[in-house]
């Protein structure tokens, strides 16, 4: 099995397909992966095959890392599009991470103000008054939402958490009030476990784009898998099933790009 886990605290830059020249800020452990999903589809593999044995990266760990190799590509002369927390797994379950995000704020205008800070999240801790303040402060707040099928996302994203509730989510992600940037993957086959995981078809297409319309985000990024995946039978979404669903975001007048 192939997986991607990622140094910690910083790692790249690497060029995104969505968001240009970014240097990752993962806060999580560098041995493993943490997340409170568990999906089919993750680069960094299953939960139980990553158990980590080193504690999250401290604050003060971070802020260091990160002036130290903002100053080091300042001095190449690399300029970041943008500043992207992710890494192996949930960024915003580090206990620090509201002030990180603070720190990461004063560090960016102090080394490249032109750059973008972005948050990639599952959207499972934005209910938090901290969390949620946290994420107002950042320039791209990337929240996921896969689908509003219950059934599917136990199926495919696993929620570690029982109370896990997608109706709860879309409220949470419209409470950003037009400033939040939905994130969704589409994609085809049928899971090693015999499940069908095509959520390109208008049973999920049509009910996910109520749900976007409902929640009037600045801005929808639809994408497909990238790199290998833990279970081998997942299969990518086609260019023009990904061009069609783009262009019927649009049609509700929200921004949205197809990444392939």
């Amino acid at each position: 099995m192939s997986t991607i886990i990622y140094p910690s605290p910083i790692f790249g830059p690497i060029h995104s397909r969505r968001l240009g020249i970014s240097l990752g800020i993962n806060l999580l452990p560098a041995d493993g992966k943490v997340c409170t999903f568990d999906c089919i589809y993750c680069e960094c593999g299953f939960n139980k095959d990553h158990r980590t044995k080193t504690p999250h990266p401290t604050r003060e760990a971070v802020a260091e890392a990160l002036e130290a190799k903002l100053k080091e590509m300042h001095e190449e002369d690399i300029r970041p599009d943008v500043l992207t927390f992710a890494g192996n797994g949930e960024p915003t379950s580090h206990p620090y991470f509201p002030e990180i995000i603070d720190d990461t704020i004063r560090l960016r205008d102090r080394y490249c103000p032109q750059a973008k800070i972005s948050v990639l999240s599952n959207s499972t801790f934005i209910h938090r008054p901290k969390i949620h303040e946290a994420l107002t402060k950042v320039d791209n707040n990337i929240l996921k939402l896969d689908t509003i099928s219950a059934d599917y996302i136990n199926k495919v994203d696993r929620p570690t958490q029982p109370s896990y509730d997608v109706g709860r989510i879309v409220d949470g992600i419209k409470s950003f009030n037009g400033q939040a940037i939905i994130q969704t993957l589409f994609m085809k086959g049928t899971s090693e476990d015999g499940i069908d995981v095509d959520n390109t078809g208008e049973a999920y297409v049509a009910p996910w784009l109520e749900a976007v319309r409902d929640i009037a985000p600045r801005e929808v990024m639809i994408y497909t898998i990238d790199r290998e995946t833990p279970d081998k039978n997942l299969l990518k979404a086609t260019r023009e099933e990904l061009d069609a669903i783009r262009d019927r975001v649009v049609a509700l007048g929200i921004p949205c790009t197809a990444s392939y």
